[in-house]
């Protein structure tokens, strides 16, 4: 994951040599469509420059004496090829170019570099060093990507990548998803989510799963800080669904096997839930005291969808997920209310090894 901690002071006069230009550039990979790439400053209040994605292109945002605007440009990066990006201030303009194509170019955006020495300027990467509100437009800060070969303000910074290796976008296995290691967890609040629909009331979610081994929770429907009334557990090579009311009496349990790539689908209903994989399907009714619990789920505050294991519960289980639609939208997971620091957000390793087993 990228680390908003991660900062550099640099200061780009020695002596009395000037710059006529400053120049960062690097690679960057990632399948996150949102995010912040770097920001830069010299004073946070009225001197600042962010690179980010937002639906998966460049985006600038600038504030200074000179300018102070938010422009997007170039085609889309969130493909997970590496794509080779350079930022270049030369005189009182700003150019951005990626893969050697020039796709943006802002002039009078900044002072003349000739003739004066270039302030101290602070960089973070994959973050901002004031809070997202502040930005002309806000967006999701958190970023699941690699650079590598990066070069800022003319100086080469070290050879390592701003995602901790292997973790994320930075393994070289690496492909799309979202990928759970053991003990992982995300929270989504019900209120934030699509609806179930009411004539009649249904509501659905489906995914793949890629599934590495162990046992533990999958999703779950309950209230956050206690447990879930509704869940689909992995055993192994078995899903099974379970019902609870809130004494935690297990009132019915369903299993069928798992079948690896195939596209799971949850669906409940006002009578019955239902749980299917390719030809294979379990379905229970619902007593009515159990329905007029998960009924509640959406008026309730903490009303939550979980994914991973559930709270208070212990698991084995490390899986990827392969997109995650409810009620038909597809879900970001920085859009959660909650997550372990440790879930890769938009990447998966190919296998499991040590490193991406363990948090970081």
């Amino acid at each position: 994951m990228v680390e908003p901690e991660r900062e550099r002071r640099e200061e780009r006069s020695v002596g009395g040599w000037e710059s006529h230009r400053a120049i960062s550039s690097f690679e960057l990979r990632t399948w996150d469509p949102e995010g912040v790439i770097f920001y830069g400053d010299t004073n946070p209040k009225d001197d600042w420059f962010v690179l980010g994605l937002r639906g998966g292109r460049l985006e600038v945002q600038m504030y200074n004496f000179w300018a102070r605007l938010t422009v997007g440009a170039g085609p889309r990066l969130d493909d997970g090829f590496w794509h080779q990006l350079e930022i270049k201030n030369q005189r009182d303009s700003v150019f951005l170019e990626v893969d050697g194509d020039e796709v943006l170019r802002l002039s009078q955006v900044s002072r003349p570099l000739a003739g004066t020495a270039l302030p101290i300027m602070r960089i973070a990467l994959g973050g901002l060093l004031f809070p997202p509100t502040d930005l002309h437009l806000p967006l999701n800060p958190a970023l699941d990507g690699c650079l590598r070969r990066h070069i800022w303000l003319n100086h080469p910074g070290r050879a390592v990548p701003f995602s901790h290796p292997p973790q994320g976008a930075c393994n070289l296995e690496a492909q799309p998803g979202t990928f759970f290691p053991i003990g992982a967890h995300t929270v989504f609040s019900l209120k934030d989510l699509p609806q179930p629909s009411l004539d009649p009331w249904a509501f659905s979610l489906e995914l793949r799963l890629q599934f590495f081994g162990g046992s533990g929770g999958l999703l779950s429907l309950g209230i956050l800080g206690n447990h879930s009334l509704l869940s689909l557990d992995l055993q192994d090579q078995i899903l099974v669904l379970s019902a609870k009311l809130l004494q935690e009496i297990e009132m019915d349990s369903k299993s069928l096997p798992l079948s690896p790539g195939t596209l799971i689908q949850l669906e409940l209903g006002l009578t019955r839930v239902a749980v299917s994989q390719g030809p294979h399907k379990v379905t229970f009714i619902l007593p009515p005291p159990l329905l007029v619990s998960l009924l509640d789920l959406w008026t309730q505050p903490k009303g939550s969808l979980f994914l991973g294991v559930a709270p208070g519960e212990a698991s084995s289980a490390s899986f990827c997920l392969d997109g995650l639609r409810v009620q038909g939208r597809e879900l970001d997971m920085d859009e959660a209310l909650s997550r372990s620091k440790n879930i890769w957000s938009h990447s998966c390793p190919g296998s499991l090894n040590n490193s991406t087993n363990t948090p970081h």
